[in-house]
């Protein structure tokens, strides 16, 4: 049976009316089966699927609402059309308040009938398609987007798990590129409030004038080109969730008024009088050391300790070392996919390579690396090797050796790099393989062939 087949269960106790609804119903399309009451119509729905039940709501044993009320409560998505005759129509009513999708009085038309049921499937195609989006959504900003199995990271896991059901101010600080606004998504779409906004505000990159009618609104000619009232971000969260980027670039002035807002949960537009209540869970970022700020007059401390509820740090790249193969291979499978390519993974050199450096853009900085290869590569390339990263500008000779020469080889600079390190550690390949994310096993490996080649190491 194909499951994309759209079924339908017709229940009533006059055969005209069954075959009636039944040949109609086959010849728009959909597969029709009957039950001639409502003990019958119960024993199939639970053993087919069907998709609609058109049902009477007078049945010689069991009521059309008592079918209803069963269904409900173990079939949701089961739904369902109430004929009835014109003097029922107040029970009509009340089955649709039960959950039936609407009812049709007899003596009924059958283009009528036709309508109600085209609009269901309507109705029910946009709830799945709706589902769907949800559901990408809660995929696209789910925990399993934030790659780590690192000490530190598991900690921010564990922070966000904790804290995305309360309604608690969280304030995530980290260096940029770290990710900071994908914290806060995954605090939003696991949180209670997913069904709600999610409105961003990056508070370093609005004019300073426009700042607090972009948070609060305005309302028409309360300044210059304020042609028409307008919502603030505040407004546009109710509901859901305010992310404040960069919330320490906010002035002095401002903040006072954005403390104001955070304590009385209400706003009042530029230009008006009124205040309006919102509903809003507020999460603030910074790449900035918020506590110093505050020590050096630049952040208010009251409104620090507001925003500092629930503190997030998300630590950079050089702490977190061993996670960078798992973010490799995750945009390497991500941008793979987006570019329909069969790309499977990095060779164990590239990894090694990209692994030692530093990125001092932290995630953001290998995400743009990796889908730059991915890119860029041949379509037929199934593994990305060190020539397909080495093209990235300064990507061989931005390193703390400030390796200089533009014709040394990609072999010449691991050398260099393997062996002045083992010089600055003397000669501990304990310390040497930490620093360069790669194995003591490897280092020794590297080492033997470089005797081989009549070094001396």
């Amino acid at each position: 049976m194909n499951t994309d087949t759209k079924r339908l269960l017709v229940v009533d106790d006059e055969e005209m009316i069954r075959d009636l609804l039944e040949e109609t119903f086959r010849k728009r399309g959909y597969e029709v089966e009957t039950a001639v009451n409502g003990r019958e119509a119960l024993k199939k729905i639970k053993e087919e699927r069907y998709d609609l039940l058109v049902t009477d709501l007078r049945l010689p044993d069991i009521s059309g609402m008592e079918i209803l009320s069963r269904v409900k409560g173990k079939n949701p998505e089961l739904g369902t059309i109430i004929i009835t005759a014109y003097g029922s129509i107040k029970n009509a009513v009340k089955a649709m308040k039960k959950g039936a999708f609407d009812y049709i009085p007899k003596p009924f038309d059958l283009d009528e009938i036709e309508l109600v049921v085209d609009k269901f499937f309507e109705y029910k195609t946009l709830v799945d398609e709706n589902e769907y989006l949800r559901s990408e959504l809660d995929k696209k900003f789910g925990f399993e987007n934030i790659v780590g199995k690192s000490e530190p990271m598991q900690r921010v896991f564990e922070a966000i798990r904790m804290v995305a059901k309360s309604k608690a101010t969280v304030l995530i600080q980290g260096a940029s590129g770290t990710g900071k606004e994908l914290v806060a998504r995954a605090i939003h779409y696991n949180s209670d409030r997913k069904l709600g906004p999610f409105i961003t505000t990056n508070c370093a990159a609005l004019p300073e004038g426009l700042v607090e009618s972009e948070l609060f609104g305005h309302e028409k000619g309360a300044f210059t080109g304020a042609y028409r009232t307008s919502k603030g971000r505040f407004e546009m969260a109710n509901g859901g969730t305010l992310l404040l980027d960069e919330v320490s670039e906010i002035n002095l002035g401002l903040q006072a008024k954005l403390l104001r807002v955070l304590q009385e949960r209400e706003i009042e537009r530029v230009g008006g009088g009124r205040l309006i209540p919102v509903d809003v869970r507020i999460i603030a970022t910074t790449n900035k050391d918020l506590q110093k700020e505050v020590e050096e007059k630049r952040f208010r401390e009251d409104l620090y300790y507001r925003l500092n509820v629930v503190p997030i740090h998300l630590p950079p790249i050089s702490e977190r070392r061993e996670d960078i193969p798992l973010l490799v291979q995750h945009f390497v499978k991500k941008y793979a996919a987006e570019n329909n390519k069969s790309i499977k993974g990095v060779s164990e050199e590239a990894m090694e390579l990209l692994t030692q450096r530093d990125w001092p853009g932290n995630v953001r900085e290998i995400e743009n690396c990796v889908e730059r290869a991915v890119v860029m590569c041949n379509p037929k390339t199934e593994i990305l090797d060190v020539k397909h990263f080495f093209f990235h500008e300064g990507f061989a000779t931005e390193n703390k050796f400030n390796i200089q020469s533009a014709n040394m080889t990609l072999q010449e600079a691991e050398r260099f790099l393997i062996l002045r390190t083992l010089k600055e550690h003397n000669n501990n390949r304990t310390k040497t393989a930490e620093i360069l994310g790669i194995s003591v096993r490897t280092l020794r490996n590297k080492l033997n062939e470089y005797r081989k080649e009549g070094l001396s190491v």
